[in-house]
């Protein structure tokens, strides 16, 4: 991504405005445009989605990958800074720098989409062509259906806010949507985007037709639509410009964007991706916050479970450490959204949901073989969904998957011992709680 572009003067001045999530605005902002005199032609609508996908970043660069890691059995807290104590321990109060970061980030991002939503479709300028104009509404159309469905899966139901917050009225009166509710909104908008967006070409680190058919796919599997769930995933893998990548650590060595990438988010070294300063220890320069567990370092170093994912760590003894973002130099490491291996993973559990055993063991094996491990002996619809729950877990260790895959499946209670459900969803950040009273919180917080 061009972060020199995003750099430039137009956007500071639009992305001043549609930093602001909906509870931190003023109705009249200091020191910055309108956000309708912001995008006004080609270039600033350029610019300004270009601000989306960096909103998007700025929660998958580090906040939204903890909150799926650390919460789990795969990854342990190692630090000193108590809100990485309070993930991991599943004790999380209300007003833990983590979750309220990653909360109000995404709906950031929300509005930045929305502010592209609302200014886009009425702009007149020649140099907007008609295939533009659609691109970039597609990936606002994807960036704010990737933003509810996270905070759906976090947080549960939220509200669900559509247009852009130059004006306070617009929250008037808005309160909490159910999930199904959350995820229909979801649906809504994947459904304009996949008819928005372009084919997909030989960028990764921009939202394409592929793209949304994945996002629906994982969204059908999380609703326990496994037909749709098939469906979706099938016409992804089934484009030849998505493979399985070995070896295995070559998806996540530069220069990156390996065909394994449906879609992930690029930094450069004025853009910078700084996650790996949690993973490794400090005789590598890092804080070495996030620790791989025991359990799992015994997994990804037996042949027959971690195969070559044992290239996922590094180091002996007592400092073992996690290296999937590792250009520690440069600090260009991507946010890995979605891989192809994700949609064999959802294919599979969705196939063996539906008792195509033979099938869903064939997805499973795809991913198994490409990381050099035996194929699975699970023949049982049983065993299949748990060898394929404990593929999930080692294939994406240090990615935002485990957290939300056990809570989905219900599981989160018998593999990580959080039996009080209250716990599964994260609290709404408590300054949301008291500067708006259509806010309700989560149970237990």
């Amino acid at each position: 991504m061009n972060t020199t572009y995003i750099r430039n003067a137009v956007l500071i001045a639009f992305i001043l405005v549609s930093a602001s999530c909906k509870k931190y605005l003023d109705e009249v902002p200091d020191n910055s445009l309108p956000t309708e005199s912001a995008i006004i032609d080609a270039s600033t609508a350029r610019a300004a989605i270009t601000g989306a996908y960096d909103r998007v970043q700025g929660y998958y660069a580090s906040n939204y990958p903890t909150l799926g890691t650390i919460t789990t059995d795969n990854v342990i807290f190692n630090g000193t800074l108590s809100e990485y104590l309070q993930l991991d321990q599943n004790a999380i109060p209300t007003d833990n720098v983590i979750t309220v970061a990653a909360y109000q980030n995404i709906y950031r991002t929300i509005n930045s989409a929305n502010s592209v939503l609302a200014a886009v479709p009425g702009l007149n300028d020649p140099l907007l062509t008609t295939a533009e104009r659609n691109k970039i509404l597609g990936e606002a159309y994807f960036i704010r259906a990737l933003s509810y469905f996270d905070l759906g899966r976090g947080w549960g139901g939220v509200q669900l806010q559509l247009k852009p917050t130059s004006d306070l009225s617009v929250l008037k009166g808005i309160k909490r949507s159910t999930l199904d509710q959350t995820y229909d909104q979801v649906l809504a908008d994947l459904v304009q985007a996949e008819q928005l967006l372009p084919e997909d070409a030989t960028v990764r680190n921009r939202a394409q037709k592929s793209a949304a058919r994945a996002l629906r796919a994982r969204l059908h599997l999380y609703r326990k639509q496994w037909a749709d769930a098939e469906t979706y995933a099938t016409q992804v893998i089934s484009n030849t410009k998505y493979t399985l990548v070995k070896p295995y650590k070559s998806f996540f060595t530069a220069p990156f964007q390996t065909s394994e990438a449906v879609l992930e988010l690029a930094y450069s070294a004025n853009d910078r991706n700084t996650y790996w300063n949690l993973w490794y220890p400090s005789s590598a320069g890092g804080q070495y916050t996030l620790k791989p567990s025991d359990a799992l370092v015994a997994k990804l170093n037996n042949p027959a479970i971690g195969g070559t994912r044992n290239t996922l760590i590094a180091g002996t003894g007592t400092t073992v450490y996690g290296v999937l973002y590792n250009s520690t130099a440069t600090a260009i490491d991507p946010s890995y959204l979605i891989r192809i291996a994700e949609l064999y993973l959802i294919r599979a559990e969705a196939r063996a949901q539906q008792n195509k055993l033979s099938e869903a063991a064939a997805d499973l094996n795809a991913v198994r073989a490409r990381a050099d491990v035996p194929a699975t002996t699970a023949t049982t619809q049983a065993g299949l969904l748990q060898a394929i729950e404990d593929e999930n877990g080692i294939e994406f260790a240090f990615e935002a998957h485990r957290w939300f895959d056990l809570v989905r499946t219900e599981r989160a209670g018998a593999v990580l011992g959080v039996t009080n459900r209250n716990y599964w969803l994260f609290p709404i950040p408590y300054s949301d709680i008291q500067s708006d009273p259509d806010v309700v919180q989560n149970p237990g917080y």
